[in-house]
């Protein structure tokens, strides 16, 4: 919304929330979350024709077009939990905006919802007593984290589904319109309601099953003595598969491929197709191997004893260049080396120290009975986070952590001392040469190049 509003500056936008203290951030100098560049987006446009609310009922009534950006969390009880997408949120924001409403509305679908989630949204937009009609549009957003602004400035693709009556069709204009403002138009493109939601699910299925793809591959070349950097290159350069998302690494995370996966894996079930079920669910299953077998690899180096030792952790949002940890590789593993009472120190540039606490209560990373403070230490750089460990695990590919100083790190820690590099970004041939003893995704061990 604050890149519509800065390249369309007749526009008013408001964005509105029913968490009055996240909007309060959104109109401060701190915005409530890191994203290159969004502040100053942000503060580009903000009262000019940006402007954030409370007040959700006056901003229905204001608005002509809609776009809801709800959570919709993988459901957690009843039917299909743990796959299906849960639409509470979605149904309770449609339900509201039909009450409110004081004419026709635009309404948009941003946030990621199952196939034909629009026509039963338009059925309950549309069940008002007042005569009051809407048009349900579909359009997805593709744009990563870390990478967000420029996604959203020069996006390979906007995509927008609509229904193709004449009511329809006058909505999906209307929108188009909007993007044009600084799209291309052969990069806008239009479909039916349903290949739109669909498309969304399918393009983060088909980017997790890269990064499934090359991990599989990471733990052959462990086993062979092949590199999986050099095999990821070789393959790349093929046109037919291309370089992007063939960076072996500990497992993927973030909000949307897991939950996204697993809701496509139940519509297939639900569709009576579980031979396709099944395939993408191995997506799903591969991610978690990679991060399990991540962690029995700390634990066999490390003489099959982690009990009491200090291990640093560098690294806990899921990504680089992002404060966001949901489904972070890093609490994961973070729990499995817990579960061996391994004690763990944190660091993350961006991650706010209240976060990795509530994580660790959400995802029950502490085993029962354990004192948090006396196994988890969060700190505020790479070195101190070091100082003192027997062992250091990269897990978010910060560009700080691929100049640290190895060498004053070496000096301040246990010998003999340990890097586990999840991301490979470190020189694995430098950092033995200190003395290191160093695993790195992918990359030949000791026993995998030995000749007969």
């Amino acid at each position: 919304m604050a890149m519509l509003a800065l390249k369309c500056p007749t526009i008013k936008v408001i964005v509105c929330d029913i968490n009055e203290r996240q909007i309060e951030r959104w109109q401060s100098d701190c915005l409530p979350i890191y994203e290159p560049g969004l502040n100053e987006v942000v503060m580009a446009c903000r009262g000019r024709n940006l402007f954030f609310t409370a007040d959700i009922d006056s901003a229905i009534k204001e608005s002509s077009m809609i776009f809801v950006s709800v959570n919709t969390p993988t459901k957690k009880f009843g039917v299909g939990a743990g796959k299906a997408a849960d639409l509470k949120n979605w149904e309770l924001a449609a339900r509201h905006i039909s009450q409110v409403a004081n004419g026709s509305k635009i309404v948009v679908e941003k946030s990621t919802l199952p196939v034909r989630t629009a026509h039963s949204m338009a059925k309950v937009l549309n069940a008002n007593e007042r005569g009051i009609k809407f048009q349900v549009l579909s359009n997805p957003e593709f744009l990563a984290e870390g990478t967000a602004i420029r996604d959203l400035e020069k996006p390979d693709r906007v995509l927008i589904g609509g229904h193709e009556d004449e009511e329809g069709q006058k909505a999906v204009n209307k929108l188009v319109w909007i993007y044009h403002h600084w799209v291309p138009k052969e990069n806008v493109l239009t479909t039916n309601l349903w290949s739109a939601e669909l498309s969304k699910l399918v393009a983060n299925a088909f980017l997790a099953q890269r990064v499934s793809s090359i991990n599989s591959i990471s733990a052959l070349c462990e086993k062979t003595g092949a590199d999986v950097n050099e095999v990821a290159h070789a393959i790349g350069m093929d046109k037919r598969i291309g370089s992007r998302f063939l960076q072996a690494s500990v497992g993927f995370g973030g909000s949307c491929f897991q939950k996204d996966i697993l809701n496509l894996v139940y519509i297939c079930q639900s569709f009576g197709l579980p031979e396709v079920a099944a395939y993408w669910e191995q997506v799903i299953l591969m991610n978690d191997y990679q991060k399990r077998r991540f962690a029995k690899q700390i634990l066999d180096q490390m003489f099959n004893t982690i009990s009491g030792k200090k291990i640093a952790i560098l690294g806990f949002a899921f990504k680089k260049d992002t404060g966001d940890t949901r489904e972070t590789a890093s609490i994961y593993i973070a729990k499995y080396l817990l579960e061996d009472r391994a004690k763990l120190r944190i660091y993350d540039p961006q991650v706010p120290h209240d976060q990795m606490q509530r994580d660790f209560r959400e995802y029950k990373a502490l085993p029962e009975g354990a004192d948090p403070e006396e196994l988890i230490s969060i700190c505020d750089d790479a070195y101190s986070a070091c100082q003192d460990a027997h062992a250091v695990c990269i897990l978010t590919e910060w560009t700080e952590f691929k100049s640290l100083d190895w060498v004053k790190i070496y000096k301040g820690m246990k010998k003999p001392a340990f890097i586990f590099d999840g991301r490979n970004i470190v020189d694995v041939e430098a950092v033995k040469k200190i003395g290191f003893n160093c695993f790195s995704i992918g990359k030949p061990t000791p026993e995998s190049v030995k000749m007969d």
